[in-house]
């Protein structure tokens, strides 16, 4: 028996290897979107990073109640809430159309790589989520993407269709959840006066009261639950780690299901059929990207105007935000990301704007490195084994930090990528993909 035949492979099997993505086939539109999705991403995700993560959705609990403060909240919530984070779930669709294509086009077979490639993803995203930031989607993103791949050979329109069915489904989900909290907490209003008149609860109402316990600090969290978010995120670093480590479990759990199996899915399969209708590689017309603009905005930002005002009328409300409140900005959000997308495309089909598109392709090239840069970078600056500033730098002025960030990484990543082949975590990541050390720095 020969060798091939010990390893279940046939002695003729000619199938050329997978291999990494080469620099000169790298689709550049692709990069300049993934680098400007990473970058506003952060305008959001400053808000989890400096304050306790239920200020990201009410500007009432912190970062102040100052004009420019609430402005700030109304201008991020408006242009930024999950428009940027939507581009970057349908670049991660559009970047498995594409290598999946390019593998099959080889005659290799991608599914092994592509698996291998999302079980590293999960394990970056698990230690991101427990050792360093709560907010972790990376965990999410790899878990969706293994679905998702199982449609990859699907027709454009087809996966459109099943985008449409699933995106109503989280809309659905936080509905029941927010019915359930609603009456959890009647319940847990009729079990306190029992134990108000010292009587003895049953198994059921001890669970009943466990369960809102949890449930409450994250739906109506008081100032003793602010406090005390507060006070761990101010301490030392073990510290820490273990007052994240239920809660990452939970968000993981709550996201993934929530959010992931229906938006974040829907998401991947409309960038998957952009991507092989020629709209986010650049084959499309100036005049399309124009109309896509325009249809983005004049559709979309109304809905989310219309959004953040409501919210603030509705007292910034979690339950009245996951019933109804929602609904504008998760719709809004959408249709203002294609604005987005149409925005960025008819740049660089005009030509304009060249110098700062390179940067932003740089960054999108090494988009991994940058994301978890950013959680180095700012717990370091905001939690309590760095400068401790958690809590104290109002919303407005948060922004300052967002900007210096963004400035930094549009300098680092050209200069990295002048000198090495791909992003440190990149190089890692697909290192540990092949199973072989990838080459570096560049000759």
């Amino acid at each position: 028996m020969s060798e091939a035949e010990l390893v279940g492979a046939s002695p003729r099997d000619t199938t050329p290897p997978a291999r990494p993505v080469q620099e000169n086939e790298r689709v550049i539109s692709l990069d300049v979107l993934r680098g400007i999705a990473v970058l506003c991403i952060l305008v959001m995700n400053i808000y989890a990073f400096a304050m306790p993560f239920i200020a990201y959705n009410n500007p009432f609990l912190m970062g102040g109640v100052e004009a420019h403060n609430i402005g700030t909240w109304f201008f991020t919530h408006i242009f930024f809430d999950q428009k940027f984070l939507s581009i970057f779930a349908m670049l991660f669709g559009a970047g498995m159309v594409l290598m999946t294509e390019r593998a099959e086009a080889r005659g290799a077979r991608p599914a092994r790589i592509h698996y291998r490639r999302q079980f590293w993803l999960l394990v970056f995203g698990a230690l991101h989520g427990y050792l360093f930031w709560v907010g972790d989607i990376l965990f999410t993103y790899a878990l969706i993407g293994m679905l998702v791949y199982l449609f990859r050979r699907r027709g454009p329109w087809t996966l459109i269709i099943i985008s449409c069915l699933l995106l109503p489904v989280s809309l659905w989900l936080n509905t029941g959840m927010a019915d359930y909290a609603q009456q959890a907490s009647v319940e847990v209003s009729e079990i306190q006066i029992l134990l108000d008149a010292g009587k003895d609860l049953s198994e059921e109402q001890k669970e009943v009261l466990e369960g809102w316990e949890s449930l409450r600090s994250f739906m109506a969290p008081d100032e003793e639950d602010l406090q005390k978010d507060l006070d761990a995120y101010r301490g030392g670093y073990l510290d820490i780690v273990q007052y994240r480590a239920p809660i990452v479990a939970m968000m993981q759990i709550f996201v993934t299901l929530f959010f992931g199996l229906s938006r974040v899915a829907a998401l991947m399969l409309i960038g998957a059929a952009l991507m092989k209708l020629g709209v986010l590689s650049g084959e499309r017309s100036s005049i399309f990207y124009r109309n896509l603009m325009l249809a983005g905005y004049l559709l979309g930002l109304p809905l989310t105007i219309f959004s953040a005002i409501d919210l603030h009328e509705h007292a910034f409300d979690t339950i009245y935000l996951m019933r109804v409140g929602g609904i504008a900005n998760y719709v809004g959000s959408l249709i203002v990301a294609f604005g987005h997308i149409g925005l960025v495309m008819l740049i660089i089909k005009s030509g304009a704007l060249q110098h700062a598109m390179q940067r932003c392709a740089a960054v999108g090239r090494m988009a991994l490195s940058n994301y978890l840069m950013h959680t180095l970078v700012l717990t370091t600056i905001f939690y309590g084994y760095g400068l401790g500033l958690y809590g104290t730098i109002p919303r407005f002025w948060q922004m300052g930090f967002v900007i210096a960030v963004i400035a930094l990484q549009l300098f680092l990543s050209p200069w990295w990528l002048d000198r090495y082949r791909f992003g440190p975590v990149e190089w890692l990541w697909r290192s540990l993909t092949y199973w072989k050390r990838q080459p570096m720095r560049r000759k």
